[in-house]
């Protein structure tokens, strides 16, 4: 049946190593089946429509053995299945909830990589086939921050797992007015989220926004960092790796050109090959038709060729799913997390201006600071700006050691984003490569088989086959009656009439029904 056909999986034939590598380079969040998003239920409060999910946490004991079916050193260990053995959970959570699970992990781990969250979408978010689909990219998404090495310890990520409703609750509120006071001072102070309260609220300094002045740790962070002379150049303030950065930026930019251009030539083939499922459907409906207006012989083989037509139809439109799963959909997830990692350069960018700003400040009332104590009378307003800008200073200390952690972080997540990415665009495309030679295999046995079947009683025209013995007969059987017809008939006269005029029937075909008289024929004349 052409309807129960399936895409054909990779065969022993398959060349050893590109299977080998194949399982060896499996999607690592594959591996964390014991984070699950499920049971999506659509609740209706009111106009108020929304979905949650279930969200379990169930990590099995860790086994400090090392797998001996896996030799590959550059799979990275599940740090989080180490450090939380035994602590299941589960909770309710709507997308809202994954958002802002999403908007900490950017504040609390500034110049981190984070993964992609699913698109919002403002229709038919609660179809069937929506719902599905979002429930496996927010499984997929938090996977990949479990595994992720700077965000698997975040406080927020704890929370989201472990809080109950209340406590969850509690962390989203206090979290939501400490970005509102920051937004309204102007500055970027991040808190960090732990147990439902936010550690060390910032301290509003005016003119220079909120800042955390709380020392926080350094380990890690490159010496020359602190050993450098800060200085201000076009409004910014400068460091040794102003240029390593630049050379990042123009990476980054010049890879989401060419992956774009990657992306759109793979939904095209994804396209066509859909086509191509379509158009064998018509071709095969085509001869079906054409086989029932032919006789039984003709009509059945046409109908054959309609019927493995159908076959390929549904095999190519399997393809077409397939290359979207393989191929189409995989380029778009590169092309998001290309963007991720510009919003870690932009992370970078927005401590930069902060330090600045502060340096700014600090410069400003450091002249104010000269110019008071030079007009007697006036030294209250000198010692108060004398403070301030001390306070500025300590602010300004922790705003460095913020830029700077911020700037490692961005260095290692690019470096491990090149490799990772790397392993992955050559998992797709061996994969790509096994589909299309899956295909070519199984549509050259279909075709194959279909041959001999078209074959079959072809040798009535050239004396072969079945069908030519049973022509063969009929029109022995056929001579045999024109015979005995013959014998009955009254004899034929001795002599007829010939006519020199007529050319010699040597060849049944070049016989013709005219006759031509005779001139010589007596009263024949005019």
């Amino acid at each position: 049946m052409a309807n129960e056909s399936t895409l054909p999986q990779p065969t022993p034939s398959s060349s050893p190593s590109i299977l080998t590598t194949l399982l060896r380079n499996a999607r690592p969040e594959d591996a964390i089946s014991y984070i699950t998003v499920s049971d999506p239920v659509i609740h209706a409060d009111g106009i108020n429509k929304y979905t949650s999910y279930r969200v379990d946490c169930r990590p099995p004991p860790f086994d400090p053995t090392p797998s001996t079916n896996n030799s590959d050193s550059t799979i990275m260990p599940d740090l989080f299945l180490q450090n939380n053995q035994g602590q299941y959970s589960s909770v309710l959570r709507r997308y809202s909830d994954f958002l802002w699970l999403y908007e900490r992990l950017h504040k609390e781990r500034a110049g981190s990589i984070v993964p992609p969250l699913p698109e919002k979408q403002a229709v038919s978010r609660f179809s069937p086939e929506f719902v599905e689909e979002r429930r496996l990219a927010l499984e997929r998404f938090l996977r990949r921050v479990i595994l992720h090495p700077e965000l698997m310890d975040c406080d927020a990520l704890g929370i989201f797992l472990r809080g109950d409703d209340v406590t969850f609750q509690h962390a989203k509120n206090v979290s939501k007015s400490v970005d509102k006071r920051s937004s309204a001072s102007g500055g970027g102070g991040e808190g960090s989220v732990g147990g439902g309260d936010i550690m060390n609220s910032s301290t509003h300094l005016s003119g220079a926004g909120a800042f955390n002045l709380t020392p926080q740790k350094t380990a890690g962070i490159k010496k020359w960092f602190s050993e450098a002379k800060t200085t201000l150049s076009n409004d910014l303030v400068s460091s040794p790796d102003d240029d390593l950065f630049d050379e990042i930026e123009r990476y980054i930019e010049s890879l989401s050109i060419q992956m774009k251009r990657v992306s759109n030539q793979a939904s095209g083939l994804v396209r066509k090959s859909k086509e191509i499922a379509n158009g064998l459907f018509e071709f095969g409906l085509a001869f079906h038709q054409l086989g029932q207006s032919e006789g039984e012989v003709l009509g059945k083989k046409l109908q054959l060729v309609g019927s493995t037509a159908d076959t390929l139809s549904v095999l190519s439109a399997q393809h077409a799913d397939a290359e979207w799963k393989k191929l189409e959909d995989p380029f778009k997830d590169y092309l998001k997390m290309i963007h991720a990692v510009k919003l870690a350069l932009g992370r970078r960018h927005d401590k930069r201006v902060s330090y600045t700003a502060l340096l700014h400040e600090i410069q400003t009332r450091e002249v104010n600071l000269h110019r008071l104590r030079m007009s007697p009378g006036r030294e209250g307003q000198a010692y108060s700006t004398e403070m301030s800008i001390q306070r500025y200073q300590a602010a300004a200390e922790v705003a460095r050691e913020d830029y700077a952690e911020c700037s490692q972080r961005v260095l290692r997540e690019v470096d491990r984003f090149k490799r990772e990415k790397a392993e992955e665009m050559k998992m797709v495309v061996l994969e790509f490569i096994m589909l299309e030679i899956e295909l070519n295999r199984s549509m050259e046995k279909i075709w194959g088989e279909l041959v001999p079947k078209l074959e079959e009683g072809s040798g009535a025209t050239d004396g072969g086959g079945s069908g030519s013995v049973e022509a063969s007969s009929s029109m022995a059987a056929s001579s045999s009656a024109q015979q005995a017809t013959m014998v009955n008939l009254p004899p034929m006269p001795a002599s007829q009439p010939t006519y020199s005029n007529i050319p010699a029937a040597s060849d049944p075909m070049m016989e013709s029904s005219i006759q031509y008289r005779d001139n010589n024929i007596v009263g024949m004349g005019l």
